[in-house]
């Protein structure tokens, strides 16, 4: 049994000496499977386990004569392993160590994403409890909608976490796939039980039916799902920079000691990490369509494949990690503001309210169009204008004053009734 790499920080997977250490470990996996099915001798496995080791430096000397990345590598090994090399690679092609070792490489970047998100996890869920009451207002199309709680707003991005985790440990699952089904994935000159052995000491699980590649739609789904992700953290960037508006300044950005926001304006605060995750989710969603295009080969394999993915996989997977890692910290270090919450939630007077003003009248025998006619001017009314007050226009309205005492008026304006069932929320999540 090979023992396994030990797994490093998410760039140094995707390194070329990383790349060729999974061939290596492939290519030695199969090694061990043939031994145990008797296919290669007892001193040339010996030979091969002691000596078997490769130069990332010689391997590009190689392919820049013979043009070809695994013969180059093979060739390399074969320098350091000897006559006993004669029994490296029999029955493989190329692809197989390719997607093997590239599978070993998605693996071990996803367990690292686990790793982050839980972090991620952690850390809104934090901030969730410590804010369940912490009253401010819903918006709906950027405008004041009804009285909502930070921790409610939370608890969203929370359960999208969560979904995000499932997420990859269901890739995890789908993308540990390996092939040890030789040319054109027909097993001709090679036996399943190779394939099966090798996959076991990977721990990966053999493709179904690979044809000479793993097919590129579980690929795809690598890149589709980790771009989702990235929208998610899009999300919470954007929802974190329009609430630290210097209009509404609701929550904000750490601001560490020294640090300064602009050359020329030196009140500036900006919310620079938001900003460079959501521009960094842009660049997750371009590779999408690469992706897609990917899973469409000739026949049993062309690489057309080989050049984006060089580019992509590395690139979405370093990419995420780092945005899970920025999110996690501005979440933790969020500067949160209950008092200017309550500001804007009550400016006008408390036009926010309008629902249960308008549900009140009507309950109390008003016919609902001329309610929503009474509720609507006084509100508009109200409604951007420097000392407007919905409630004080609510008061001098004769007819309203009439059906409405001051006890019902009260009620109309609490937020009681918004936070009143949000306990199931917070017991489906465990906040």
């Amino acid at each position: 049994m090979i023992d396994r790499y030990t797994l490093p920080e998410m760039g140094n997977i995707w390194t070329e000496e990383s790349k060729y250490q999974k061939w290596l470990e492939v290519e030695l996996a199969a090694c061990e499977a043939n031994w145990k099915l008797g296919k290669i001798p007892d001193d040339a496995i010996k030979e091969i386990r002691e000596k078997a080791s490769f130069n990332s430096k010689r391997i590009l000397e190689i392919e820049s004569e013979v043009r070809h990345d695994v013969i180059a590598f093979l060739t390399n090994v074969n320098e350091y392993v000897g006559d006993a090399g004669r029994f490296i690679h029999v029955g493989l092609t190329s692809s197989d160590v390719l997607d093997t070792g590239l599978a070993l490489q998605l693996k071990a970047s996803i367990e690292l994403l686990i790793n982050e998100i839980k972090k991620l996890q952690s850390s809104i869920l934090q901030q969730a409890k410590l804010h369940k009451k912490t009253e401010m207002i819903g918006r709906s199309h950027a405008i004041h909608g009804e009285p909502i709680t930070f921790g409610f707003k939370l608890a969203g991005w929370l359960a999208e976490t969560n979904r995000n985790l499932e997420r990859l440990e269901r890739l995890e699952k789908d993308i540990a796939i390996g092939q040890i089904s030789g040319a054109m994935g027909t097993y001709a000159n090679t036996d399943p039980e190779i394939e099966k052995l090798t996959c076991d000491y990977l721990g990966l699980i053999p493709d179904t039916a690979s044809t000479q590649v793993i097919s590129r739609d579980r690929h795809a789904d690598y890149v589709q799902t980790l771009a989702l992700i990235g929208a998610t953290l899009d999300r919470f960037a954007t929802e974190i920079r329009n609430l630290q508006r210097t209009d509404v300044l609701e929550v904000e950005e750490s601001f560490a000691k020294g640090q300064k926001g602009s050359s020329a304006m030196p009140h500036k605060r900006n919310p620079i990490r938001s900003e460079r995750i959501s521009g960094l989710a842009r660049v997750l969603r371009s590779y999408v369509v690469a992706a897609l295009e990917n899973v469409v080969l000739w026949h049993e394999r062309d690489i057309s494949h080989s050049s984006t993915e060089r580019m992509m996989l590395p690139d979405v997977s370093i990419t995420l990690h780092f945005m899970l890692r920025e999110m996690t910290s501005v979440i933790k270090e969020l500067g949160v503001y209950p008092k200017n919450m309550r500001r804007n939630m009550n400016i006008y007077g408390g036009v926010v309210f309008s629902q249960r003003v308008l549900l009140a009248l009507v309950e109390n025998g008003m016919n609902r169009e001329e309610a929503y006619s009474v509720v609507q001017k006084h509100a508009h009314a109200a409604w951007n204008t420097e000392s407007g007050n919905f409630r004080a226009n609510l008061e001098a309205d004769p007819t309203v004053k009439r059906m409405l005492s001051t006890e019902l008026l009260n009620q109309c304006f609490s937020t009681e009734l918004h936070q009143s069932k949000l306990s199931l929320i917070w017991e489906r999540l465990g906040i």
